[in-house]
């Protein structure tokens, strides 16, 4: 299973730009899967659950990242929505999401916008 924390995928994305630039030319790929969601995506799931799911899709990307790396691709795009899917409402999204405050401001938008 690939790390949960975001800097770690931020930085191999962006070692990968970097070298990408430095080579005249590269191969990119492209991957699109058939994303695991939930039985009913009306209705909400634990964010345990929720956390299951996007690791199962995660699991996928990133044994597909691996293959196209060992076929050369330097550059590799996933779906947008591609690791927690895209049928849901505002309700049956929440577990899904993390809230990351600024750890200056004691601000959440949502809920106070002004």
């Amino acid at each position: 299973m690939v790390c949960s924390q975001p800097h770690v995928y931020t930085t191999i994305f962006i070692l990968s730009v970097l070298e990408a630039y430095a080579l005249d030319s590269y191969i990119a790929a492209v991957y699109e899967h058939p994303v695991i969601l939930s039985e009913g995506t009306k209705i909400p799931v634990s964010p345990e659950d929720a956390l299951m799911l996007m690791n199962k899709n995660l699991d996928i990307l990133e044994e597909a990242i691996k293959a196209a790396a060992l076929q050369g691709a330097r550059i590799i795009v996933t779906p947008e929505d591609g690791i927690y899917g895209w049928v849901f409402t505002r309700e049956t999204i929440y577990p899904y999401l993390e809230n990351i405050p600024d750890p200056q401001v004691n601000w959440i938008p949502c809920i106070d916008p002004e």
